[in-house]
C-alpha cells in the first residue's frame, strides 16, 4: 500500500458562541484538513486548526509544512514501512506539530482500514465508550454561572471552566458561582491556561480547599516553560495539578514526570504532532504512575474522532476533553464518533470512520 498522492483543504466553521480562555478569543473553528489517497483505493483523513498563542501554527504555516515539506517526503512510500514514515515525519521539520499531527492521524486512518479494524481497535481497543466535559468560557461570573445550568441541563456532569484572566479574586468569584449555581454532585475542573503565578496559584487553590469548592483538578496554573513553578503548585496544595502547556513532547514529559512536577498530563495531539507520539507520553507517564487526560484545540468532528480514538485505546487515559464538536454552528464532517449528550460512542467502520468533509460552496470531498 503506497501513498499516491496527498490534498489539503481549508475550511471554516462558526461557533455557536465565542469560546473564550485566558489566551484567546475564538469565533470561528478554522482548519486545514489533510486528504491522503493510497494507490488501493484507501483514503484517510487528518485536521489541524490554527493555535498560534498555543502551538505557533497558523493556516498558512500548516499547509505549507504539508505541501511543501511532508508531502514530498510521503508520496509513493509504501506506508506498511510506517516505523520509517512517523520517525521521519518526526525529524523532517522542527516544531510544526499541528501540521504534523494531522498527517500522523491520516496515516493512521489509513492503516487501520488496511487492517479492517476501527482506529480505537488498532491501537489496543480497551474501551468503546468515552465521557467528556463541557467547557465554560471565562466571563463574568454571572455568565460563567448561567452557562454552567445551561451545560447541566443538556445532560453534562463534568464542567471543564476557564480561568486565569483579570485577577485572582475575580477567578475565584466566577468559581464560587458556578458551584453554587450546578451544586456539589457536578464534578468541576478549572484550566488557568498559564493565566497564574505560583504563589497565586497557591493562594487560590488554598482558598478554593478551604471553602470546599471540591475542585477535582487545576489545569496548567503557571507559564509553560515555568516547570519550578509547576512543581511548586503541585507540592504545596492537596487538589490535583494537570500539565498541559508544559508537555508538547515526550522529552517534556519525561522531565515533568523525572521532578513530579504534577499529578497529571494532558496530551493533545496537536502538541505532541500526532497519535504516534502521543503514545509514547502515555506510555511514560503509565509508567510513573500518572494518570493522563487527552484534550483538544477548537476542532471538528474530524480531529476530535482522532483524539478519542487514541483516548478510547489506553487504559491509563482516564479522562476525556472532546467538547469542541458540540459548539459548532453545523456540522461539516460525515462519520466518526457519535455523540448521545455527554458520552461519545466510538465508530464500528474501520479506521477513523470518516466518510468526508463538506466545504464551503456544499463541496463534498470524500
Amino acid at each position: 500500500m503506497r501513498i499516491e498522492r496527498i490534498e489539503t483543504f481549508r475550511g471554516a466553521v462558526p461557533l455557536i458562541k465565542p469560546f473564550k480562555t485566558a489566551l484567546r478569543t475564538v469565533t470561528t473553528a478554522e482548519a486545514i484538513f489533510v486528504k491522503i489517497i493510497c494507490d488501493n483505493g484507501i483514503v484517510g483523513w487528518g485536521e489541524a486548526p490554527p493555535t498560534v498563542v498555543i502551538t505557533g501554527d497558523s493556516l498558512l504555516s500548516i499547509d505549507s509544512a504539508i505541501n511543501y515539506v511532508i508531502k514530498p517526503f510521503l508520496e509513493k512510500k509504501s506506508l506498511l514501512n510506517y516505523e520509517l514514515l512517523f520517525q521521519g515525519l518526526k525529524t523532517i521539520l522542527v516544531g510544526n506539530s499541528s501540521a504534523k499531527a494531522a498527517v500522523d492521524m491520516a496515516l493512521y486512518d489509513c492503516l487501520a482500514q488496511y487492517c479492517k479494524l476501527p482506529l480505537y481497535q488498532f491501537l489496543g481497543g480497551h474501551k468503546q465508550e468515552l465521557e467528556t466535559d463541557f467547557t465554560v468560557s471565562v466571563n463574568g461570573p454571572e455568565e460563567m454561572g448561567d452557562d454552567a445550568v445551561s451545560y447541566i441541563q443538556q445532560g453534562f456532569n463534568v464542567l471543564k471552566v476557564k480561568v486565569g484572566k483579570d485577577d485572582i479574586a475575580t477567578d475565584l468569584e466566577r468559581i464560587r458561582e458556578v458551584r453554587n449555581r450546578v451544586g456539589n454532585n457536578i464534578k468541576i475542573r478549572l484550566d488557568a491556561n498559564q493565566g497564574w503565578t505560583a504563589k497565586d496559584a497557591i493562594r487560590a487553590i488554598r482558598k478554593m480547599e478551604d471553602s470546599g469548592l471540591q475542585i477535582e483538578l487545576v489545569e496548567q496554573p503557571v507559564k509553560a516553560d515555568d516547570i519550578e513553578g509547576l512543581k511548586q503548585v503541585t507540592d504545596h496544595v492537596d487538589t490535583l495539578i494537570m500539565a498541559d502547556e508544559s508537555v508538547f513532547t515526550a522529552r517534556q514529559a519525561f522531565q515533568v514526570l523525572k521532578t513530579r512536577s504534577a499529578d497529571l498530563i494532558n496530551i493533545k495531539l496537536m502538541k505532541a504532532g500526532g497519535i504516534y507520539q502521543a503514545q509514547i507520553i502515555n506510555q511514560l507517564a503509565e509508567t510513573c504512575g500518572v494518570e493522563c487526560m487527552v484534550g483538544s484545540m477548537i476542532e471538528t468532528r474530524l480531529g476530535i474522532s482522532a483524539a478519542a480514538h487514541f483516548a478510547a485505546s489506553k487504559q491509563n487515559i482516564t479522562r476525556y476533553d472532546f467538547d469542541a464538536p458540540l459548539m459548532l454552528a453545523k456540522e461539516i464532517v460525515d462519520g466518526g464518533i457519535q455523540y448521545n449528550g455527554r458520552f461519545i460512542t466510538m465508530p464500528s467502520e474501520p479506521g477513523l470512520g470518516i466518510k468526508g468533509v463538506i466545504f464551503e460552496g456544499g463541496v463534498s470531498v470524500g
